[in-house]
């Protein structure tokens, strides 16, 4: 049976979900790749599905093949079950056949789309909305499934019918349930990935009112507005309804209304235009419905009334200053719109935005004003007041007397600078109403010449600066002047003085000589160059160890230290450092190492006895002593009144000697003192004998 229609789309009127691959349940799936795309939606004795696939060769595969439709229970009084529930709702869901359609596409457009679309041996599309530019592909099937499922998302019975929707009334308020829609299709001959929803009859809502309704009556026309980005997953059309006065409301959209009836579809507000006739009042509201087929509750109703534009607008052509604050204002206006306005008002501005009226009840036939007191700045509009409540602007005029008084010197100026160099400066600001802004200076050097830091007047009485804190100038100097709108500039602020946060450390103090002197340590040194220098700190390490001992902290700047407690025998390390005012610390000065010899006299040598032998022709010397760490002995010896000289070195165990190299009757002096390795030496020991 041949089966053939002409679709005929005058106004088309919804917004597609499934046509633009989006759903509130799922992730977006890659590119191209095949997919079941499920809505659903509860309602308060049963749950509504709705799906479709995501391409035109998977709709057509799957139009063959069918669905088959699962349903998991997964919780049951608030409780998840250890094993979900499932139930095959239906394990072939597809269209049913062409013979069932016959009755219903008599009544029903969306009817007869969906099955132009299944069953339709050609799909010829016509119309005059946007939509046909939108759907303009080169294939047939593309065209099929696009109608196929804007049809299915206007009318749900309609939907259900081609086997893209469901109602499961089988079910239990206290459970919650999975739902997926899977592929009959053979794998081999297209793999299509399924997809599902998860709710339960607890998930119900009342469905929203339409968002940020509003209108603007014209002159024979309502501009309605209303925000349908906020609510795209739950209406995808509206009903557009209008009441005259008290009469009942009408829809004036025979077909559901969409944002694709206009021409920015990239906008997150739809219009819609209503032709009206003047002077007469109007109501509005809008309706939404839903994928699934149900109608919202109505938006705000909106009440107005178109208005007569007037077609002659004044302009503003001359301005005379009959002195320095009063000037008369001139305006053009065609005289055959005299009869059409009650008269002219006459509005000002500071800033070109903001404008107040000033002069009210201009008569109509005038076109010249006197304004007096005027400020330094003045904008100027004059509007025609239409009989019909409908008014035209002139363009702004600027209108400023003559000034030559400069604004006040600033006052009040002061400033912070933090560690790295941000500096924030404030001041009093000035009272004049034409001050155009300050324009902010600096200098380096008290006796430098300022530079301006501001290319154009600040407007605040605030401004941030940066500087560089590393450098030699510990200060940073700003003023500033006060600029009016004719260029006229106050004198210059007070000269603020700014220390910059002191992060360069001082100089290092350097060593100038160290000398040993009778057991003590002479330290001597040249302090730090750097001005804000404040104390010298001495320390000093012992040996090995680690620790450095501070020994002086001295606030006179002294150049030289004695240190006397110090013990014979050990090595010391000294470093001095210089600390500033902000208590930064110098690097120490290059390390002097002294080493203090153990130079004190040790005791005499005991018992040193010198005894003749003379059968052996001989004089024998000997000794006692107990003293640790001994190198030796030095023994010395004089005939009569002869100096000592060195006669011997014995090393430290032995304790006694005989001397032969002796003459008889000489008399020979004899002395001994110790040695010690750590080159200390003893006290002499003396003896005297005659041989």
């Amino acid at each position: 049976m041949k089966f053939r229609f002409l679709i005929l789309l005058m106004f088309v009127g919804y917004y597609n979900l499934f046509s633009q691959i989006k759903t509130t349940n799922e992730t977006l799936v890659q590119e191209n790749a095949p997919e079941i795309k499920v809505i659903a939606r509860a309602q308060k004795d049963k749950i509504l599905l709705r799906w479709a696939p995501t391409t035109s060769e998977a709709w057509r595969k799957l139009n063959k093949y069918g669905y088959q439709l699962e349903r998991y229970t997964v919780t049951r009084d608030n409780k998840a079950l250890a094993a979900p529930e499932k139930v095959i709702l239906s394990k072939l869901t597809k269209a049913e056949p062409l013979e069932s359609w016959e009755t219903l596409i008599q009544e029903n457009d969306n009817a007869a789309i969906l099955a132009q679309a299944l069953y339709g041996e050609s799909f010829a599309v016509t119309g005059q909305d946007k939509i046909q530019g939108i759907i303009n592909l080169s294939e047939e099937n593309e065209q099929r499934f696009t109608y196929a499922l804007f049809a299915a998302d206007n009318d749900f019975e309609s939907a259900k019918k081609a086997g893209l929707g469901y109602e499961d009334k089988a079910i239990h308020s206290n459970e919650k349930y999975l739902y997926r829609v899977v592929s009959n299709v053979p794998i081999l001959e297209l793999e299509i990935k399924y997809s599902g929803v998860f709710l339960g009859l607890k998930d119900y809502e009342e469905l929203p009112k339409p968002l940020d309704f509003s209108a603007h009556f014209g002159d024979k026309n309502t501009i309605l507005s209303w925000n349908f980005k906020s609510l795209a997953g739950v209406y995808g059309s509206y009903y557009v309804e209008r009441a005259l006065d008290k009469q009942p409301f009408e829809r004036i959209t025979e077909k559901p209304y969409t944002s694709m009836n206009q021409e920015n579809t990239n906008s997150n507000t739809i219009f819609y235009v209503d032709s009206i006739a003047n002077s007469k009042p109007y109501n509005y509201r809008v309706q939404g419905i839903s994928p699934f087929g149900e109608l919202g509750p109505y938006s705000k109703e909106i009440s107005g009334k178109g208005k007569t534009v007037l077609q002659f607008v004044p302009h503003l052509t001359i301005k005379e200053f009959l002195d320095d604050n009063t000037a008369k204002l001139t305006w053009d206006f065609p005289s055959e719109g005299d009869n059409e306005i009650s008269g002219f008002e006459l509005n000002r501005s500071d800033d070109d935005v903001n404008y107040t009226t000033v002069i009210k009840n201009i008569a109509p036939k005038n076109r010249t004003v006197v304004v007096k007191k005027l400020a330094p700045t003045n904008y100027f509009t004059i509007t025609a007041i239409g009989k019909q409540g409908s008014n035209r602007t002139s363009f702004a005029m600027l209108v400023q007397p003559v000034d030559s008084i400069p604004p006040a010197k600033p006052l009040g100026l002061k400033g912070v600078i933090d560690s790295t160099g941000v500096v924030k400066l404030t001041w009093l600001a000035n009272k004049e109403n034409d001050l155009m802004g300050y324009r902010i200076y600096r200098a380096n050097n008290e006796k430098e010449e300022f530079s301006q830091l501001t290319v154009s007047p600040q407007e605040t009485n605030s401004f941030m600066d940066s500087v560089v804190v590393k450098n030699l100038n510990s200060k940073v100097y700003y003023k500033l002047i006060a600029v009016d709108y004719r260029y006229n500039m106050s004198e210059f602020s007070e000269v603020l003085v700014i220390e910059k946060p002191d992060v360069i450390p001082p100089s290092s103090p350097v060593f100038k000589n160290y000398e040993v002197k009778d057991g003590q340590v002479y330290l001597e040194w040249a302090n730090s160059s750097s001005e804000d220098a404040k104390k010298l700190l001495l320390y000093r390490k012992e040996n090995d160890q680690n620790e450095w001992s501070l020994i002086l902290d001295d606030e006179k700047k002294t150049e030289n230290f004695l240190d006397k407690n110090v013990t014979e025998g050990n090595q010391y390390s000294y470093a001095v450092v210089a600390k500033d005012k902000s208590g930064l610390e110098s690097l120490p000065s290059p390390l002097v190492h002294v080493l203090l010899p153990k130079s004190s006299v040790m005791p005499a040598v005991k018992g040193f006895f010198a005894q003749v032998n003379a059968a052996d022709k001989r004089i024998e010397l000997s000794w006692s002593y107990d003293q640790k760490e001994l190198d030796g002995f030095e023994i010395f010896k004089a005939e009569e009144e002869k100096p000592l000289q060195l006669m011997l070195m014995v090393a430290p165990s032995v304790k006694r000697i005989s001397d032969v190299t002796i003459a008889i009757n000489t008399s020979y002096n004899y002395a001994i003192r110790a040695l010690f390795k750590d080159g200390r030496i003893g006290k002499m020991s003396f003896f005297t004998v005659k041989f």
